[in-house]
C-alpha cells in the first residue's frame, strides 16, 4: 500500500535542470518520487548520457517511470542537434500521403526509443486557423478536423510500432487564439458549437485512441467557464472526461508557463489543477516551484477527504497506463551505427517530404 505522500508525488511530471544530476536533485526525486520525468535539450547533449541520466532518474523511485520528451518535429524537436532535424507536422501532411504521416510517428518513436523515451508529447490537435498562425506556426496541420484526425490518427499508428506513448494537445483546442501561453494566457473567443464542431472534434475522434491529453492554459470566454482550461472542472471533469468520454490520462501543460503563472500562485493552479480532475502536472525546470506544488498538494490531501479521493483516481489511472509501458531497457548500450542508421532514415525521410 502506497503513502499518502507517494501518491502525491506520482501527479508530477518534472523537470531537471541539466545534464546530469545534481545532489540536490537526487534529494528531491527520492522524496517526491514522481510519476515521470520530462527532459529538454538543456539536459541533452549525447544518447549514452541521456540514457544514463534517465536511467539514474529511474533509480531513485520505487515504481517505472515515464521518460517523456516533446517531440513534435521542425520548431519543437528536442533531439534536432542529437540525431537529425525531424520534418514539421506540417511539412509532412502537405505531402498529402497518408503513409508519410505514419513514417512521422514511426521515426519520431524510433528516435524516442533509442534514446531512452517512452512517452512524447505529440501529436499537436489544434486547427490550423489564422487567428493562431504566427504563434502555432507548423506545429500544426489543418484548418479541418477530418484532416487534423487523418494526420495524428497514422501518426499514433506509427508512435505505437515504436512502442512509444503519445499524448494529444492541447485540448480544447489553441487554434482560435493570438498568444502564446507560454508568456501570457489567451482568451479564446468561440463559442461552444465551434468548438463542438470544430476544435473539439477532433479531441472526439481520437479520445479512444489517446493514452493521454494535455490541457491548455487558455480561457474561453463565450463558454460556461471562464477560468484557465488547466484549472476548469468544467472543460476537464464535464467536456473531456463525461461529454466526451476520455478515460486516458489528463496531464497539464508546464504550470511554470505565463499562461497560468500570471493567473495564480503555484500552489493554487496545482491544487485547483488536480481538484478539476487532471492526473499529472507538468513542471519543467525550477525545483523550488516543483517542492512547492508537492507539499500544496500534500495539505490539501490531508486536510480534504474529497481531494483525496481524487488523487486515488488519478493514482489508478496513472497505474494503469505504466503498466502499458515497455519494458526498460537503459543499461543497453547503443551503438553508433545504429543512431546513424535512424539518422540516415530521418534524412532520407526529410528529402522524400521536400519533393
Amino acid at each position: 500500500m502506497t503513502s499518502l505522500r507517494q501518491r502525491v508525488g506520482q501527479l508530477l511530471f518534472v523537470g531537471l535542470e541539466g545534464p546530469s544530476l545534481s545532489a540536490v536533485e537526487r534529494a528531491w526525486l527520492r522524496l517526491v518520487a514522481p510519476s515521470g520525468v520530462i527532459l529538454f535539450r538543456r539536459n541533452i547533449e549525447n544518447v549514452d548520457q541521456v540514457r544514463s541520466l534517465l536511467r539514474e532518474a529511474q533509480s531513485l523511485t520505487p515504481h517505472s517511470q515515464f521518460h517523456s520528451v516533446d517531440l513534435e518535429g521542425g520548431l519543437v524537436d528536442r533531439l534536432r542537434d542529437l540525431i537529425a532535424p525531424m520534418p514539421s507536422p506540417a511539412a509532412v501532411f502537405a505531402s498529402g500521403k497518408s503513409r508519410l504521416f505514419r513514417r512521422h510517428g514511426e521515426l519520431i518513436g524510433a528516435a524516442a526509443h533509442l534514446t531512452g523515451f517512452n512517452q512524447t508529447l505529440a501529436p499537436v490537435l489544434d486547427l490550423a486557423l489564422p487567428s493562431s498562425a504566427e504563434v502555432m506556426r507548423t506545429r500544426v496541420v489543418s484548418d479541418t478536423p477530418q484532416e487534423v484526425v487523418a494526420y495524428a490518427s497514422a501518426f499514433l499508428d506509427g508512435l505505437a510500432r515504436a512502442n512509444v506513448l503519445g499524448c494529444g494537445k492541447h485540448f480544447p483546442g489553441l487554434g482560435g487564439g493570438t498568444l502564446d501561453s507560454h508568456h501570457a494566457m489567451p482568451a479564446i473567443e468561440r463559442s461552444w458549437p465551434e468548438l463542438w464542431d470544430n476544435d473539439l472534434a477532433v479531441f472526439r475522434a481520437l479520445a479512444p485512441r489517446l493514452p493521454m491529453v494535455m490541457v491548455a492554459h487558455a480561457s474561453y470566454p463565450l463558454n460556461e467557464s471562464t477560468e484557465p482550461a488547466s484549472v476548469s472542472s468544467f472543460w476537464i471533469d464535464r467536456v473531456l472526461r463525461r461529454k466526451i468520454g476520455f478515460r486516458g490520462i489528463v496531464i497539464s501543460d508546464d504550470m511554470e508557463m505565463g499562461g497560468i503563472l500570471t493567473q495564480r500562485s503555484i500552489e493554487d493552479a496545482a491544487i485547483e489543477a488536480i481538484a478539476a480532475g487532471t492526473d499529472v502536472i507538468e513542471i519543467c525546470k525550477d525545483p523550488a516551484l516543483i517542492l512547492r506544488a508537492y507539499e500544496s498538494l500534500l495539505r490539501e490531501a490531508e486536510r480534504s477527504a474529497a481531494f483525496r479521493r481524487r488523487i486515488e483516481n488519478a493514482t489508478r489511472r496513472i497505474a494503469a497506463l505504466r503498466r502499458k509501458l515497455p519494458a526498460a531497457s537503459l543499461n543497453r548500450n547503443i551503438s553508433t551505427a545504429r543512431i546513424s542508421r535512424i539518422r540516415t532514415a530521418i534524412h532520407k525521410f526529410a528529402e522524400e517530404i521536400a519533393r
